[in-house]
């Protein structure tokens, strides 16, 4: 069993050193033009110098705290903000049917518009800027979020719930205690596609004219032609991205309201 798992890890490894291997021999033989893939070596200088100032001194240098805390910001209140209004309200599609119908109609019809076709309306509701990327991220994570807590509480067994019924616990406890707890793994995995969605329309948002935030940067150097630092920043996002999923993960099984065994 060990061994297997073994080799699980290793095949993890596989395909990113095979993709690094060929992106190393197509930018050092000139196959890829530096000006379209720059080297991993060209990218490795770009990155440290965004992290701290180095001796070649860019727009860019050691500006990569402020921008990073600009983004982290957005992307935990527009994630926090869907979360607040879409775990109670996916909970109380999920229990109620009037809920449900009234709720899951506007909620799935509004969810097939892709976050692109909102940002128009969204500028010229709140202008360019910070109040147009929170609105963007909070609507891009808040339908994961609903949907995969109304699934998880409608396929709560109700046998729990009668167990708890038959032990004298009222309608709140049962929710608090039964309905919740069952309907974690659904509802986490939810609040993953959301972080997700958070990173991916945080880029969308800040390339519409804010002053910080990795997104920002990723403008500016397309502007300036500087493909290092669009994919330096590019790199820092899925970071950023993978490091929050995990910290979300982290928590949860922290306040032991996980299960080891749910899927990384």
């Amino acid at each position: 069993m060990y061994k297997n798992i073994e080799k699980l890890e290793v095949a993890g490894f596989i395909f990113p050193l095979t993709l690094f291997t060929v992106w190393y021999v197509a930018t050092m033989e000139g196959v890829v033009p530096a000006y379209l893939l720059p080297s991993p070596w060209d990218l490795v200088r770009t990155a440290i110098d965004f992290a701290i100032v180095s001796e070649d001194l860019t727009p860019y240098s050691g500006t990569l705290f402020v921008h990073s805390i600009a983004s982290v910001g957005r992307v935990v209140t527009g994630f926090g903000l869907a979360a607040a209004i879409g775990l109670p309200l996916g909970f109380l599609s999920g229990r109620i049917a009037l809920a449900k119908s009234s709720l899951d109609p506007t909620v799935h019809l509004i969810r097939i518009v892709p976050g692109i076709g909102w940002l128009p309306l969204a500028m010229v509701w709140f202008g360019v800027g910070e109040s147009t990327t929170l609105f963007l991220i909070s609507l891009a994570a808040f339908f994961p979020i609903y949907v995969n807590a109304a699934q998880g509480a409608s396929s709560v067994s109700p046998m729990l719930v009668r167990a708890g019924r038959m032990l004298g616990a009222n309608e709140l406890r049962i929710f608090t205690t039964v309905i919740i707890p069952a309907a974690m793994p659904s509802t986490v995995a939810g609040l993953r596609l959301g972080l997700g969605l958070s990173w991916a329309y945080l880029v969308l948002g800040e390339l519409t004219g804010v002053t910080h935030g990795l997104g920002a940067v990723m403008m500016d150097a397309r502007m300036l032609g500087n493909v290092e630092m669009i994919l330096v920043s590019m790199i820092f996002i899925g970071l950023f991205g993978r490091i929050s999923d995990l910290l979300l993960l982290g928590s949860f099984r922290r306040l032991n309201l996980l299960k080891r065994g749910y899927e990384e």
